[in-house]
Order: C-alpha cells, then sequence, then structure tokens
C-alpha cells in the first residue's frame, strides 16, 4: 500500500500499544470526547500582553505549531488562574471522574496557530488529554475526524479525549487543515492549559470507554508506543485527518 494513500475514514481495528512501568500494553482507541464551556474569568491585560510577546519573540509560531508557553510565570501574574484550575476539577467530578485525578496529572500551558492533524499516542499512550480553552473566540474548532464532531474553541472550552483520537484545529466550517486558513497579520492564536490523564484511572478509562490488553502477544513484541489498525502501524495524514500507513 502506498504509504501517501489516506485509510478510509471508518477504519477497522485501531490498537495503541504504549508503556505501561517497564511493559507495553495494547488498549483500544475510544472514539469518545467529553466536552463543556466553562467560566473563567479573563485572563487580565499584562497576562495577555506577556502571551503576545513570547508567541511573538521566542515561539514565532506559524500555521500548525503547537507549542509550551512557560506556566510558572502565567501562575504568578494571574491570580485568576486557581479559579481556572477549580472550575476544571469540579466540571471533571460532575463527570464522574474520581476526586484527585487532575491534581495528579501533569499540567502545561500550551498555545497553537491551528494544528495539522495528528495523534499523540506515539508519545502518550498512556494518557488521555485534558485541555482547558483560555483565550476568546477566534473562528477556529477542534474537529475529530474520526467521528466529525466539532468543539469550538473559546474561553472556557474543555475536552477530554484519548490521544491516539486523531484530532487537529482548524477554521469552522473547514474539514481540511491548509496554512493559507491562517493568514500572517491575523491573531489566530489559541492559549490552552492541558492535563495528561493515566488511562489507566479506573475512572478514565470507563468514561472513555477503553478496554485494555486487547492484543497481548502483539504488545510483547513491540518496544515503542505506537497506534496499529488491523494490525499495520498508522500516522495521521496532517491535512485530512486520515490514518495512513506509517512511514
Amino acid at each position: 500500500m502506498d504509504r501517501h494513500t489516506p485509510i478510509h475514514r471508518a477504519p477497522g481495528r485501531l490498537t495503541a500499544y504504549y508503556l505501561s512501568g517497564d511493559a507495553m500494553r495494547s488498549r483500544g482507541v475510544s472514539g469518545a470526547v467529553l466536552s463543556g464551556t466553562l467560566d473563567l474569568p479573563a485572563p487580565p491585560a499584562r497576562v495577555l500582553a506577556d502571551w503576545d510577546r513570547e508567541i511573538s519573540a521566542r515561539l514565532c509560531l506559524e500555521p500548525g505549531d503547537v507549542e509550551q508557553m512557560p506556566l510558572a510565570r502565567t501562575q504568578a501574574r494571574w491570580p485568576g488562574h486557581g479559579l481556572c484550575l477549580q472550575a476544571m476539577n469540579a466540571w471533571m467530578l460532575g463527570l464522574g471522574l474520581e476526586d484527585g485525578v487532575l491534581a495528579g496529572a501533569d499540567i502545561a500551558l500550551m498555545a497553537c496557530r491551528g494544528a495539522r492533524y495528528h495523534h499523540d499516542a506515539a508519545q502518550y499512550g498512556g494518557a488521555a488529554f485534558c485541555n482547558l480553552f483560555l483565550s476568546e473566540d477566534k473562528g477556529l474548532a477542534v474537529l475529530f475526524p474520526g467521528s466529525g464532531q466539532r468543539i469550538p474553541l473559546a474561553r472556557g472550552t474543555a475536552m477530554i479525549f484519548d490521544t491516539a483520537q486523531p484530532h487537529g484545529v482548524v477554521p469552522r466550517g473547514r474539514d481540511g487543515f491548509h496554512e493559507s486558513d491562517f493568514p500572517s497579520g491575523q491573531d489566530f492564536s489559541q492559549l490552552f492549559l492541558t492535563w495528561e490523564l493515566p488511562i489507566e484511572t479506573a475512572s478514565v478509562a470507563r468514561m472513555l470507554g477503553v478496554a485494555f490488553d486487547i492484543d497481548l502477544p502483539g504488545a510483547r513484541r513491540l518496544d515503542e508506543e505506537q497506534v496499529r489498525l488491523d494490525g499495520v502501524r498508522v500516522a495521521v495524514d496532517p491535512e485530512s485527518g486520515r490514518w495512513r500507513p506509517a512511514a
């Protein structure tokens, strides 16, 4: 099969292989996305100015880039940051996720200028992502091409999803990712907090419907995290979001 030929949007059996302790495990790939809109305080002007300087001077974000921002500086300059964490924790508890999951998870502040379609299970296969968007509405959405679910991005948009599920950030009304949709001179940057929730946490796995150890022999043969479709290692086409054989 030509490695540049996208695989049909509705695939067969997807399996994520990930490192758990010292052993590789296998699991199913969830198509579920939990989303909501939280009431968050607006970042103060000095924090917005700091974000703008960081993005323009250090990150130099190009269309499709997703980069890490300095979280400690934002925490120090924004007293309302703690209210964002409280709102996120309350939302998660309302979904039935157990108390302490958020507090125990790794957190980062990220910035993107759109995002090409990708999955993150080659690096975070043992996690689900939990994202909370801090920027105002700029006409963008997170699109999950496997299900067609489109989540508009605005301040307070929250979501939890499987890191192995393909996703991208595109203008609303668009399906593919195209750099030309993000012309220079227009502010399309989105800032968001992201947590890595351990996928093996009982409440996380239950909410996403993840089944474990679905390919024990296959997991024993592998030594790096990856996603396979009907036994073939796959990647995501960055423009369409469809699965294709990995290079």
